[in-house]
């Protein structure tokens, strides 16, 4: 990490976070913890990961502080909570409450979502949504329970489901579901699984595996390429591309499924098909670190600034400076990219 001052900002000060190739971050991703209670493969390893200590996790005071002042001065008009596990944090109802309590500049409300393996949610949905939650996104890789216990390391694909319906009930929507797809453990449900989603009203989104799991597991010839599914759905349906543009910064490609009226299916191919040049993301993990990219190798530390006493400007200018460095795209297929030292559940989806 690199320490940041109240006085070393080198952005200028005001307005939001811009970086030197035009892109504006108005999507904050929220790491709320790094802990999970699953172990999938391409994830951890089964024995988990060394969490990080207590005392260097934001408190619920300080993630809310954060998260205002990226909405109040730097422009930040979505919040997205992940993890490790967002349903991990005991305090995770009130930080979605106060998040939407907020207002960005224009008077809007923030739009709010969580991304969650799902372990839970049955119990939370209902809370969840009177707090302030729009949406979620619930992790599920395959139909099978069998399969899914081979790949997450636990016995929990019923619990996983009744968290999806209880999300759907409590009007948590849409209702999306994030997929990856491994070359030989469940590269054969991209049909099945489309299938099922349109029966029960979610809206799929599958995502290409990522160089974010243990150091050396990922190997290229495992990943499924978003052409690969794409393929594989239209054996079985007819896709319609959105109209150019409009996608915007969102990272999944969207397209609607001909015969289910507002049904849709996203494929987010951040290896073959990066989108690195309408990126607007900025990215907050649980011990208090600005990282400008999924893929940075290079953090910022606010946490520093906020337990030392900086006031809620030199805070956001640290952060503009921050977001000022961030690189043209994530360069995975350059042959000197070097996977980042934190896995994804340290970093936060």
């Amino acid at each position: 990490m690199r320490a940041v001052s109240a006085a070393g900002a080198a952005a200028p000060r005001g307005g939001g976070l811009v970086d030197r190739y035009g892109r504006v971050a108005t999507d904050l991703r929220v790491s709320l913890t790094d802990r999970c209670n699953l172990r999938c493969t391409y994830c951890m390893p089964a024995e988990g990961l060394p969490w990080a200590p207590d005392d260097t996790v934001l408190t619920d005071a300080e993630m809310v502080r954060l998260v205002r002042i990226g909405v109040e001065r730097l422009g930040i008009r979505e919040v997205r909570f992940t993890g490790g596990e967002p349903l991990l944090r005991r305090g995770l109802e009130g930080i979605v409450a106060a998040t939407g309590e907020l207002r960005t500049a224009d008077g809007s409300r923030v739009r709010t979502a969580l991304t969650t393996n799902g372990l839970g949610l049955d119990k939370r949905a209902r809370a969840l949504a009177d707090a302030g939650l729009d949406r979620v996104n619930v992790s599920l890789d395959s139909l099978d329970p069998a399969r899914f216990a081979t790949i997450t390391r636990r016995d929990r694909h019923a619990d996983v489901l009744a968290g999806l319906a209880a999300a759907s009930a409590a009007g948590l929507a849409p209702v999306k579901v994030n997929t990856v797809l491994v070359r030989g453990v469940n590269d054969d449900e991209a049909v099945p699984l489309l299938t099922w989603a349109l029966e029960h009203g979610y809206h799929l989104r599958f995502i290409e595996q990522m160089p974010l799991g243990p150091h050396g597991s990922w190997r290229r010839e495992d990943l499924v390429t978003a052409r690969e599914i794409l393929d594989a759905l239209a054996t079985a349906f007819v896709l319609e591309a959105e109209p150019d543009g409009a996608r915007g910064g969102a990272p999944a490609e969207t397209w609607h499924v001909r015969g289910f009226p507002g049904a849709t299916v996203g494929v987010i191919g951040s290896v073959t098909r990066p989108f690195c040049g309408a990126c607007d993301r900025t990215r907050l993990t649980a011990d208090g670190q600005v990282r400008s990219c999924l893929f940075a190798r290079e953090e910022d530390d606010l946490r520093g600034l906020l337990r030392g006493g900086a006031d809620d400007a030199a805070v956001a200018d640290a952060w503009r400076s921050a977001m000022l460095g961030k690189a043209a795209g994530h360069g995975i297929d350059d042959p000197t990219f070097l996977q980042p030292a934190r896995t994804m559940s340290a970093i936060g989806g």
